[in-house]
């Protein structure tokens, strides 16, 4: 298939789909990791036009959130961090009040290795959430204590088995009966959505937090051999866990933001104690949602980044750096539960406005531009020559109307090739047109982050072409050749093909 620019003239188009990762360098951002937060409230400080689906196609980054994982990262910290911020705890409290589920929330100040960080729990029914290890340790010794209790007498009962769940390490199971909470057989996805879609939050909002369950329930199904539809949310669908994952939602969304940066993550290490028994940090789910994140392990023997955490980075994240060019605005902290002796249990969060560099942003480099002026050629040649060009390796090749000498019309035919390229190029157009002259000069340019998508259409696959700059879709375009073909084979008018194309694209961003 013709390529017809040279932003359709990559070495090699590169196919992505949702399951995709984002990879750790500032060339491309990919698939479902990447986000441009944009919000229908007008929170978020965007410039340029955008499409009647909010997706963006002109975007220049004002303020970025940079999250340093260097504890790790869970539920529970990120409310912290966000609260920290400047996020309203009000709104957060409305959030949960829209949920129905009884809970509440009780923000402190506590000091994790001498930083002064903002901690946030959730309570639900006088219980208060705890790192997993320390519920599933309290639920042994409970267990042992029933069984010395009952050791000698026989008592018919009845056990459930539920062989799906999901667990997070930030939270444990609420078994409750009452009004709003969970049933102890745990929820499945649906009603998890059904809960989210009727709170009273923003629609950007309620999206997002269902993407982080769909995000949990598939790393957990992939693990189980399942599908997603049978998962059993036991912890993560508990109140506490579903309350963090909705207020990150909300809170991500007020800060205002127009995209999260993401440090490598330590993951930390040893055993953790869960429902299925004793599993290693990470656990398995945890590894699933950081497919393609960048991570590592200090040594400390403790699980600090849990499911919920991975899913919030997994769902929220549009790339991962080191520490951005930034002018920082402001910066705060969001604690864990644990306090380990000479190692702050936080999560630091920075936002700011991107420094101005447009190297930083954009991949420079160097081109050669070959210009000839023909007042002789024939029209039907000059069309076969750019043609030529093109297939040649030319960057890009154009033409435009002018007036030489004598008052003679003409045009100026330009090509803009790579230096190695220039003198094959240059034989070229001495072989196939009348000039008697080439001109050539180097120049620099800064070209953008490119990347390809296939969306479908209702007659089949179709390439969009996606520019972005330090994480941020700037443009986006239905690859010419596909949508040509398309309508010949169908006999659909090229137009027609053209907006289904961009259609398709902007509705993945819904």
């Amino acid at each position: 298939m013709k390529e017809n620019s040279d932003f359709s003239r990559e070495h090699e188009p590169r196919r992505f789909d949702a399951n995709s990762g984002v990879p750790y360098d500032e060339s491309s951002v990919v698939g479902r990791w990447s986000l441009v937060v944009s919000s229908s409230e007008g929170t978020s400080q965007l410039r340029g036009a955008t499409t009647n689906d909010q997706r963006p196609t002109a975007v220049f980054l004002m303020r970025i959130a940079y999250l340093e994982c260097f504890s790790g990262i869970s539920g529970d910290m990120f409310l912290g961090a966000l609260v920290d911020a400047g996020v309203p705890p009000a709104l957060l409290e409305k959030a949960v009040a829209a949920l129905g589920v009884g809970a509440r929330l009780e923000i402190s100040r506590v000091v994790r290795s001498g930083i002064s960080a903002t901690k946030v729990d959730v309570w639900v029914d006088g219980e208060k959430d705890m790192p997993r290890e320390e519920y599933w340790a309290g639920v042994a010794a409970k267990s042992e204590k029933n069984a010395r209790h009952e050791h000698g007498h026989k008592h018919p009962h009845s056990h459930e088995h539920h062989d799906h769940e999901l667990h997070d390490g930030n939270s444990h199971s609420h078994a409750q009966t009452g009004s709003g909470t969970a049933p102890a057989h745990g929820r499945s996805l649906s009603k998890i959505r059904e809960i989210i879609s009727g709170a009273a939050i923003s629609g950007t909002a309620q999206q997002k937090a269902i993407a982080i369950f769909e995000a949990l329930g598939a790393a957990e199904a992939k693990i189980h051999n399942t599908s997603i539809e049978k998962i059993h949310f036991h912890e993560v669908g508990a109140v506490d866990a579903m309350v963090d994952i909705v207020c990150a939602a909300v809170g991500s969304e007020a800060l205002g933001v127009d995209a999260i940066v993401c440090s490598p993550l330590n993951v930390g290490g040893g055993t953790v104690k869960c429902a299925h028994g004793e599993f290693p940090v990470p656990a398995p789910a945890t590894v699933e949602l950081l497919k393609d994140a960048p991570v590592y392990s200090s040594g400390l023997q403790a699980e600090l980044v849990t499911p919920t955490g991975a899913a919030i980075v997994k769902t929220l994240v549009a790339r991962f750096s080191q520490f951005p060019q930034m002018k920082i605005e402001k910066s705060s902290y969001g604690a864990g539960s644990r306090d380990f002796p000479g190692h702050p249990n936080v999560l630091r969060l920075s936002i700011g406005e991107p420094v101005d560099d447009l190297a930083a942003k954009t991949k420079p480099e160097t081109i050669s531009v070959l210009e000839a002026n023909l007042d002789d050629l024939n029209p039907q040649v000059f069309g076969y020559v750019m043609d030529r060009l093109l297939a040649e390796g030319a960057l890009d090749a154009f033409g435009m109307p002018v007036q030489m000498k004598k008052s003679r019309p003409g045009m100026l035919l330009t090509v803009l090739c790579t230096p190695e390229n220039a003198d094959r190029l240059t034989h070229l157009l001495f072989a196939e047109t009348t000039t008697l002259g080439v001109r050539r000069r180097q120049e620099s340019r800064n070209t953008l982050a490119r990347r390809w998508e296939s969306v479908k259409t209702p007659w089949g696959e179709v390439r969009i072409k996606i520019a972005s700059m330090n994480g941020a879709v700037t443009n986006y375009a239905p690859e010419y050749e596909d949508c040509r073909q398309i309508a010949e084979t169908h006999h659909v008018p090229l137009k027609t093909v053209l907006q289904e194309a961009n259609r398709a694209y902007a509705s993945k961003g819904q």
